[in-house]
């Protein structure tokens, strides 16, 4: 059996808070062994505030063509 696909939340572009809901919204429809993978123009210290107080692992890549990719793993 395979892993399920990764969601993608692309928040490049949008203005606070719509980035954040659409991540929330997104962890709430997360899957056993799902990861999303956030798309963002700045680094988005909120968010990991939230995910760091329920326990989300999360990895914040640079993207060459500028902005973030987040990478967020159910605990």
């Amino acid at each position: 059996m395979s892993a399920p696909e990764d969601l993608i939340v692309d928040g490049r572009g949008l203005t606070p808070p719509e980035p954040m809901e659409r991540v929330v919204a997104a962890l709430d429809i997360l899957r056993p062994g799902q990861r999303i993978r956030f798309l963002i123009h700045r680094q988005p210290y909120p968010l990991y505030d939230l995910l760091s107080r329920h326990h989300y692992r999360y990895e914040t890549t640079p993207l060459a063509e500028g902005g973030f990719e987040i990478l967020i793993s159910p605990p």
